[in-house]
Parts: C-alpha cells; structure tokens; sequence
C-alpha cells in the first residue's frame, strides 16, 4: 500500500486521481486532516474504487499516524501535507511551524519506527518521498543561474523556512537513520483543483465575476511554473526509481513574470468566455506589494531528466490553456469551494471525525 498525507489538496489530489490511473492493483490510503484547503469533493470519483482509502487524520497526531503504520504496513510514504500559503504564514506563522515541521517529524518517526521493524524486500524498497518547494532557496537576481540541488538555502518567509526546515529533517533521518527517503523541491504548480486564494485560479474567478485582479507591486515577479500533472508524474517516477537521500528538482522550464501570466489568462478568456464589451485585461489592479516578496525563482531540472529521463510534457502555452478550459467547465467546482460549502460536503461525508478510515 502507498501512503499519501494531504491527498486532498491541490497537489495531493491530482497526484492520487493520476496514480490511481496510471497503476493497476496497489491500494492507496489517503491521510488529511481536511483545514480550509483540503477538499475530498476533488477525490468524489474514486468513492467507490475499492484501491482508494481515506483516514481524516491530522499527521501531529502520532497515536493515530502510528496505528495506521501497523494496520496498513505501506511500502512508501508520498508526503504532500503541508500549509503552503506564504500570505497566511505571514499572518498566522505558528499553523506552518506546526504541520510543516512537527508533522514532518512526526512521520518521520513513525517511519523510522516501522522501518526498523522491516525485513529483507520490505526493507530494502521502502521509501519515504518528501515533496517540498522552490522557495526554501530564496530569491534569485535577474541574471543567476537557476536552482540547482546544491544552492545553499535562504528561506525568506515563514512558510518557506518551515519547509526548509522540514527538507533538513528528512535528510537528517537518512543520514542519521538510514531512513531511505527522497526530496523534491517544485516550482509553482498550477492545473485543476487549485485553491482560489493562489493566483491563477484567483485570476480566473475573479476576472469571470467582473472583480479586479490584484497584482502585487509591479507584477515583474518571476516564476518558473509547472503543470500539476506534470509534477505528479515526476513524483512517479522518482518514488519508483529515485536514489534513497538524493533530492530532485522539478521545474517545467516556463519563467514568467506573474503580469505575464495574468495577461496570458485574460487573453484566453477573452478568447473563450469573451466579455460584452473590452477585455479582461481592463479589470488588472495592481496593490501594494507583500512584505518580503522574492522576486524571482527559477529551477534547473536537469538532473532529474539526466538521471531518471524526466522532462515535462506540457508547455506553459498548452497547459494554462488546459487549466483555463478546466475552470470553465467546473463552475459548479469553484463556486463551492469560495463559498465554503465544500465544508458542509466534509462534513456530510465524514461527520467531522477525527478520523474516518474505510476497511
């Protein structure tokens, strides 16, 4: 059985839709807490799929993650569960040290501890996969060269330091333990099932409902962005064939300027959901910038490409599109989610529980 913490998130549910997809006989336990941004609605098709498993489980709780090591013995951990929203760790910077770092030790632990309990075969394949982000290297001038696996951290938010401080932990294990885990630092997804707070997706609806569309400062902010779904077959392919303490990262080659990026999607808009009367691009308003806010990041993806034969398949061009026609023909999707009555679908579901867990 394969583990995946925070399987209903942006990430984590596109990665399960898709693993469930692309393999043939493995189960799958799906561990979330369900906060604000978890939403299993995103997972509705797989509710009769006798592969798929659910614990509402927050990963701070070593009781329940412990139980579930020894009822489900899984062969590999893919760890997406984190906060990730850099202007609520602002905000509220003692939930990102909590989940991001207690709850990365947390099952650490617990794997650890199962870990040593394994023998021959089982031993010797088992993983745990930390998925982490490109921000724990801090921000890049208009002319260095890309994030590579060796840049030296410099974290400059509190979301990107609890993240950092997780990638720390889990190589610590590997070299302390021997545990044989696995890191992946991405750079900004985008796709299907995106929570609305984040900028795309935000774009999108707000733009459809006639609202402005905030941009930070000038808009000149850099981002190198990557099609959700090819995140997820990178997570694939290092998980079945990664080297135990290597990290890998994963970028789709697309830098661009989050004002480009808003453009393009007014473009696309205007092209497939035109307005009465001008263009989505009369609705742009630029506000004042966050506090702290990196300018540019960038990844070097070439040693996964080099090493496991990875490359993303889709371009910025194709993928955004795919993205924006998603969106269009989800209304229903959105409206739920900013609206909040996806909470009340958890709730019908699963009860409020601590914990629901499916045989």
């Amino acid at each position: 059985m394969l583990f995946v913490t925070g399987g209903a998130g942006f990430i984590g549910s596109n990665f399960i839709l898709d693993y469930l997809a692309a393999t043939q006989d493995e189960a799958l336990l799906n561990i979330d807490k369900l906060t604000y941004a978890g939403n299993p609605y995103n997972l509705s098709t797989l509710e009769n799929n006798p592969r798929y498993r659910f614990s509402q489980t927050d990963i701070c709780d070593s009781t329940i993650i412990a139980e579930l090591f020894t009822r489900y013995r899984p062969r590999a951990i893919a760890h997406f569960a984190a906060e990730s929203h850099v202007d609520r760790s602002i905000a509220s910077p003692d939930e990102f040290v909590r989940t991001n770092v207690n709850g990365t030790f947390n099952l650490l632990e617990a794997a650890r501890r199962y870990w040593s309990t394994l023998e021959g075969k089982e031993r010797e394949e088992f993983r745990f996969l930390h998925v982490s982000t490109d921000e724990v290297y801090g921000t890049l001038g208009p002319r260095d060269a890309p994030f590579s696996e060796i840049t030296p951290y410099a974290p400059n938010s509190p979301y990107s330091a609890s993240k950092a401080a997780s990638d720390h932990l889990v190589r610590a294990y590997h070299h302390t333990y021997g545990l044989p885990v696995l890191t992946t630092n991405c750079s900004n997804n985008y796709g299907p099932y995106h929570f609305p707070e984040k900028l795309i997706p935000l774009v999108i609806s707000n733009a459809l409902d006639g609202k402005p569309l905030p941009i930070y400062g000038d808009g000149m902010q850099i981002r190198d962005w990557l099609y959700v779904k090819d995140h997820c077959s990178a997570i694939r392919e290092v998980l079945a064939r990664g080297t135990p303490g290597e990290t890998y990262n994963v970028g789709g080659w697309n830098e661009k300027a989050n004002l480009d990026v808003v453009h393009t999607l007014c473009d696309i808009l205007d092209e497939l959901a035109p307005k009465a009367d001008g263009s989505y691009r009369d609705q742009i308003s630029f506000v004042k910038d966050r506090p702290g806010h990196d300018r540019r990041y960038a990844i070097d993806a070439r040693k996964i490409e080099r090493e496991l034969g990875w490359k993303p398949a889709e371009t910025f061009e194709s993928g955004i599109r795919k993205t924006v026609a998603w969106y269009l023909a989800n209304p229903e999707w959105v409206a739920n989610v900013r609206s909040g009555n996806y909470m009340n679908w958890i709730e019908q579901q699963y009860g409020g529980s601590a914990s629901a867990q499916p045989a």
